[in-house]
């Protein structure tokens, strides 16, 4: 089974031409194989968000791809979006989950092996997004879990865990070892499409040849 690849937005989404570039990449992504694409834009307001929602929406219609939304449950529900993101300070997912109509994603981040317990007992998820990995230019300074930080998280719940951080094309494979069920980047929003077709690829080949 190949990974499952998450699809993170910049957050510049604020500014005119970064918000259509946001639409034209999640086409790009949906139909490059990509699995969830998380939108997360934290300086835009409710509105504006739910208006980009549904413009990235329409672009992943008819693909596997789904869309999910970070952090904002209201605009996930009235956009008709797949799922939501929770942060580590989000309500508890079992919350969300009430809330929420049936089939609808529900992911969390987290930083620690204690974390991956913590949550997957109070119930309600259907993937953790665990990092930062490795070191990553988004957040400087963070030395990063390392892949023993993420296999112990992977070992300690039964739920898919993403790996973000750092996650280039030469730490694949060190992720794919460690038990992770895929990998979420932003990086992969800067490079033209045939780099994120690449990419996917890529990504399928590493992993099913590390799980050999």
């Amino acid at each position: 089974m190949g990974p499952v690849l998450c699809m993170i937005s910049r957050g510049d989404a604020h500014l005119a031409e970064s918000g259509r570039d946001l639409v034209t990449r999640t086409t790009a992504a949906a139909g490059a194989g990509v699995h969830l694409i998380q939108i997360r834009e934290p300086r835009l307001e409710a509105g504006s968000l739910a208006s980009l929602v549904r413009l990235c929406l329409r672009a992943v219609a008819g693909t596997r791809a789904r869309l999910i939304v970070n952090d904002r449950l209201d605009v996930a529900l009235v956009t008709g979006a797949h799922g939501v993101h929770l942060r580590a300070s989000s309500p508890p997912a079992r919350l969300v989950r009430s809330a929420a109509p049936r089939g609808f994603l529900v992911g969390r981040s987290i930083h620690s092996a204690a974390d991956a317990v913590r949550v997957s007992d109070e119930g309600g998820l259907d993937y953790l997004l665990f990092g930062t990995v490795f070191p990553t230019p988004s957040k400087p300074g963070t030395a990063g879990a390392g892949v023993a930080g993420l296999r112990a998280a992977v070992e300690a719940t039964s739920l898919p865990v993403l790996a973000i951080g750092g996650v280039d094309g030469d730490r694949v494979a060190d992720v794919a070892q460690a038990g992770a069920a895929g990998f979420a980047a932003i990086r992969f929003w800067a490079g033209p499409d045939r780099d994120l077709s690449r990419a996917v690829v890529t990504a399928n080949a590493v992993f099913a040849h590390s799980r050999r």
